[in-house]
């Protein structure tokens, strides 16, 4: 047994053990527990190892390394263990993104040697719900994509992510697993859109999806059609179906500084429950 503290990679058969701590916070760790619970800790069919930190013997923290740096309920000692490793192993990450006080310790102790970042976002609220929205009425064109409608769907997309991340999900492999990650949650029938004359003029995803706790991600509306009450109803549509068929809490994480996001995530019955960080490379 381990005397000591230490990190290493996790072993296949310590999967009830990972789970019992990625479990422990459902909603933060939603991203990391919902590809664990199907792929398991094999590494390539996770897309990524998963790194445990240990205090005389038992595990206490996990770090998902992968196309994200993820902390995972980490510990300030966890975290300077976390660094080291991330440091001998050099930046095989796109991105870390977290919790925002193990991430933002994350990055200050990698930074020297990782930096500089692309963008940091350090305050981006978490925000939850259990409850359709009764103040907002769900938008009742808001359905599933069908499989056969990933070409139509696909522009959209890309343009949600190049907005968001800013840079294309094109570039590198051509979009060849941005698309097969796009395939995956249509197939898995959690994309949805409101669709008009062949156009795409609101969607969303359930990227995350675990028994306890889903999240929401990709939300966007067409540019010509802000400003019109899609983002709220399309949001209520998209929840109803969450909590209806998915989890019992639906959650998103949302940039501190888009206002009007945040106004409009409470008025469909969202709240504040903590915050998320991201360092984009």
């Amino acid at each position: 047994m381990l005397t000591q503290t230490t990190t290493r990679v996790l072993e296949p058969s310590e999967l009830g053990a990972a789970l019992a701590i990625l479990e422990s916070e459902p909603v933060a760790n939603a991203f990391v527990t919902s590809r664990v619970q199907i792929a398991g800790l094999d590494p390539w069919r996770l897309g990524g190892e998963m790194w445990g930190w240990y205090e005389e013997g038992r595990l206490r923290s996990l770090c998902y390394a992968g196309a994200n740096l993820v902390p995972i309920c980490a510990t300030p000692e966890a975290v300077r263990g976390f660094a080291e490793r991330a440091r001998r192993t050099g930046r095989r990450c796109s991105s870390i993104v977290g919790p925002a006080d193990p991430t933002a310790q994350l990055w200050q102790l990698l930074e020297p040697n990782w930096g500089p970042a692309r963008e940091v976002r350090a305050n981006q609220p978490l925000m939850v719900t259990e409850q359709a929205s009764t103040a907002v009425e769900p938008d009742p064109l808001v359905r599933r994509i069908r499989k056969d409608e990933l070409e139509l769907i696909m522009p959209a997309c890309v343009a949600m992510f190049t907005e968001e991340v800013g840079v294309s999900p094109l570039a590198g492999d051509g979009g060849l697993l941005y698309q097969a990650r796009v395939a995956e949650l249509v197939g898995a029938g959690r994309a949805f859109a409101r669709i008009e004359d062949g156009r795409v003029v609101f969607k969303a995803e359930i990227g995350a999806a675990t028994p306890r706790a889903c999240q929401i991600q990709g939300v966007w509306v067409d540019p010509e059609y802000r400003g019109r009450g899609l983002s709220e109803t399309g949001m209520a549509a998209v929840v109803r179906h969450a909590l209806a068929d998915v989890a019992p809490v639906a959650s998103l994480y949302v940039n501190d500084y888009n206002t009007p996001a945040r106004a409009a995530y409470r008025r469909v019955g969202f709240r504040e429950v903590g915050a998320f960080m991201s360092v984009l490379f």
